[in-house]
């Protein structure tokens, strides 16, 4: 039978000298509908592309049993329902499965495909390339004989001898290689790293390849002979053996970290972290974390059974936990925890990194449970605190809260415009009275606050009045012999403010400009509190979200006796289109009309009748471009009290500058610079893609690096200083790592990483220290989305 059969039978056009036809009767009515469809297309407009949801990364096997198969060649004959051979430039096409071949036979009962002579086969982007195939088309079961092979998921490369497909999803190749290195033309090209094995059995299904017999050569060097390992095909989590990471401390001397993940399930995994430490001994860790519908967390744990530099036993532990706890017909309660215990107090100088906590020397152990409905919510909290004392810098304690119960009710619908809102606060204080010098207690809180805001696009007008009222009953009695105090107390305050716009013009540019003053006044009468103890309050920070509230002290322990207006203006600069802000200045200062005499133990009155002018700044007037600055100016004196400037330079992928510079007179000064940045630009080999903002490019060397140093100490205090090559398929990395310990000591590492792009890391794990301290840094080759099919659909 000849082509002639199958054209009378399908109606079917050639195309040129090639046969072309469907083998199913859904694929003959899409013929027709294709031939009506290109005269409608002579005579009508071309269509608007549309999205489908036909076009999918994954074909549902109830959809691919009815998927018709398309066949195509110089020459075509067979038997209907039969057998169908296809020779010259043959092809074959059903779904996301494409064949080609010099002679492809089709066996339709057995859904069996043979290929032989220049066989090209693509499963859903993934290429197959060699002279023999046999392939059950639907179930994508057979073998193919001296395969190459590319994936799509992370663009990597193979020679095999044979590779059997058992499904659609998992394939055995026999004596493989593997790389993701980008094949070049020419006999003698070879990749920088491969992989070899006697066997590669790959999961698309659980996106993960294992090897067997497997050496990873690097450079033609062997560098990780293994008899089995598995490696990763996407981002998706596994369980297994990971890269073992090496570093080198100047204190615990040579680290060694052999990690194993466990993937339990979807929502739960656990980590191990064996380190052999040279100088301590072995130190073991590991994390469990968990994700619930109602409740996440995680806990990390560490043991160091005697430790040979300090002599005893070590050992460290993190629980993090937030969630709800279902409380019947009241609705659920919301659940935190937080808990951080170390074994000594030198845990946080010896182990600086492996710590959760913000503040190293003070460890929280936290439990909240809050509730709302409505206007009302209620919390109640239990805070323990580890202190870690340094003999040279030994910091007094803050008090544990066991336990604080708190309520508050808001409403801002009462009539007449008018807002009321009131809190209750219960806590007992707990600490060692010989380092704190004061003795323990429960203090009881009340506010109540009442309001009438005026708010409209050209301004706002605020009057508020507040009352508070404490009691103390302390667990021993005062220097004055008193065991209980009250305290109570009234505050008004007045906020004002207006806005003015205009249209301007800077740098070429148009903005609308506004001006917005603003005056706010206080006034609380002095009432002597310095008899009370201090649980939880501390001066607030000078600056502007903090000049125009009614208390110079946050916590409940003092409030300060005001008689004082704040006068202050602010202008930006918005994107007329968009409303988005390309700048903002600041200006603000207080005026005191009476010494302010409440103060903290150890402090003097405040007798200024003018404050330090706060002058403040941020523009981000060009898109490369982003710098902000806080000036604290001591009018008096003609200098800054405290001085905040920051500068960022970022003009695309991988390259970015940032520089502060802060000042607190009399304390500290310091100068903190950032940067990733590709070296090859220093002598003018940046090329087009990186200044399309691509920002990658094969064989660039990048300098990446934090230095803080103390211009008061003259010296620097942290350091990271570090060097990238991006090889393409591999990525190297060295990094110099200083950190400050205490005020006469320090923490050093060499941190080595070599990554082999879509297989493994080996080192040290460089990447968390450079994210960790490098502002806006990136990591380099991160796959940011999933590659489609269709990408590399032929």
């Amino acid at each position: 039978m000849d082509n002639r059969f199958y054209k009378s039978m399908h109606r079917y056009r050639p195309r040129a000298a090639r046969a072309r036809f469907a083998l199913t009767p859904v694929a003959v009515v899409a013929a027709a509908l294709l031939q009506q469809g290109n005269a409608w297309a002579q005579a009508e407009p071309a269509p608007t592309l549309k999205p489908s949801p036909m076009l999918r990364e994954d074909i549902p096997p109830a959809v691919r049993r009815q998927l018709p198969t398309f066949v195509e060649g110089q020459s075509i004959q067979g038997r209907p329902d039969l057998e169908t051979v296809i020779e010259g430039g043959a092809e074959l096409r059903r779904g996301d499965t494409v064949i080609r071949a010099d002679r492809l036979e089709y066996y339709q009962p057995d859904d069996l495909a043979k290929a032989r002579g220049n066989v090209h086969i693509n499963k859903a982007g993934n290429i197959f390339e060699g002279p023999l195939l046999e392939l059950k088309v639907d179930a994508f079961e057979g073998f193919f004989n001296e395969p190459r092979y590319r994936f799509l998921r992370n663009d990597a490369y193979g020679e095999a001898d044979r590779v059997d497909f058992i499904d659609d999803k998992r394939a055995i190749i026999r004596n493989a290689s593997y790389t993701t290195c980008k094949r070049e033309p020419g006999p003698s090209w070879m990749p920088d790293w491969i992989l070899r094995a006697t066997s590669i059995r790959i999961d698309q299904e659980e996106e993960v390849g294992q090897a067997t017999g497997a050496v990873l050569s690097f450079k033609g060097l062997p560098i990780l002979p293994v008899p089995s390992m598995s490696f990763p095909l996407s981002e998706k989590r596994k369980s297994g053996l990971l890269p073992p990471t090496i570093g080198i401390d100047n204190v615990s001397g040579v680290e060694v970290t052999l990690p194993y993940y466990w993937n339990i399930a979807p929502n739960r995994d656990a980590t191990l972290y064996p380190t052999l430490m040279t100088k301590r001994g072995v130190d073991l860790a590991g994390e469990f974390r968990y994700l619930e519908r109602d409740y996440v967390g995680s806990v990390r744990a560490n043991y160091l059974p005697d430790d040979r530099l300090r002599g005893h036993d070590r050992w460290g532990l993190a629980l993090k936990h937030d969630g709800l706890v279902p409380l019947g017909t009241l609705g659920p309660a919301g659940v935190a925890i937080n808990v951080n215990r170390v074994s000594d107090d030198n845990y946080w100088r010896d182990f600086s990194r492996t710590s959760a906590s913000l503040t190293q020397r003070l460890l929280a152990g936290d439990g909240i449970m809050s509730w709302s409905r409505g206007p009302l919510s209620f919390t109640t909290r239990v805070l323990k605190w580890q202190t870690l004392q340094d003999p040279t810098a030994p910091i007094v304690p803050p008090y544990d809260r066991a336990p604080q119960l708190v309520a508050r009710y808001l409403r801002q619908d009462l009539p007449r415009g008018l807002e009321f809102y009131t809190e209750a606060d219960y806590t007992h204080f707990e600490s060692d009275p010989t380092l704190t010098a004061q003795p323990n207690g429960k203090r009881s809180f009340a506010l109540m606050q009442l309001s009438r805001p005026w708010q409209s696009s050209w301004g706002f007008f605020v009057p508020k009045l507040q009352l508070h009222s404490t009691h103390y009953e302390f667990d021993s009695p005062l220097a004055s012999g008193r065991r209980t105090a009250d305290r109570t107390l009234p505050t008004l305050s007045l906020d004002s403010g207006l806005v003015f716009e205009r249209d301007a013009k800077y740098f070429g540019r148009s903005f609308r400009q506004t001006l917005e003053p603003r005056a706010f006044y206080v006034y609380t009468p002095y009432r002597d509190q310095s008899y009370l103890p201090n649980y939880d309050s501390a001066r607030v920070d000078f600056n502007f979200a903090t000049i125009y509230t009614e208390n110079a002290f946050g916590g409940h322990d003092r409030i300060s006796d005001n008689n004082l207006l704040t006068l202050g203006a602010t202008s930006r600069l918005l994107d007329p289109e968009t409303g988005a802000e390309a700048a903002r200045f600041g200006v603000a200062q207080r005026l005191r009309f009476k010494d302010q005499r409440v103060v903290l133990p150890g402090e003097t009155p405040v007798s200024e009748r003018l404050s330090d002018i706060l002058f403040g700044a941020s523009v981000a007037l060009f898109p490369k471009w982003v710098a902000d600055g806080t000036v604290q100016y001591n009018p008096k004196n003609n200098h800054s009290e405290r001085t905040t400037l920051g500068v960022r330079y970022n003009p695309g992928n991988y390259r970015v500058v940032s520089a502060a510079y802060r000042l607190q007179r009399g304390l500290s000064e310091q100068v903190d610079v950032g940067w990733q940045w590709p070296l090859n630009d220093l002598w003018g080999q940046a090329d087009e893609k990186l200044g399309a903002g691509l920002g990658l490019g094969e064989g660039r060397w990048y300098s990446v690096g934090r230095l803080n140093y103390s211009l008061k100490d003259r010296r620097i205090v942290d350091a990271v200083l570090g060097l990238e090559y991006d090889g393409g398929c591999w990525l190297g990395r060295v990094v110099v790592e200083r950190l400050q310990s205490s005020t006469s000591s320090s923490n050093k590492r060499i941190l080595f990483q070599l990554e082999f792009v879509g297989l493994t890391k080996i080192g040290s794990n460089a990447l968390q220290t450079l994210k960790q301290n490098i502002p806006r840094y990136q990591f380099l080759r991160e796959q940011i989305t999933v590659p489609s099919r269709f990408s590399n659909y032929d």
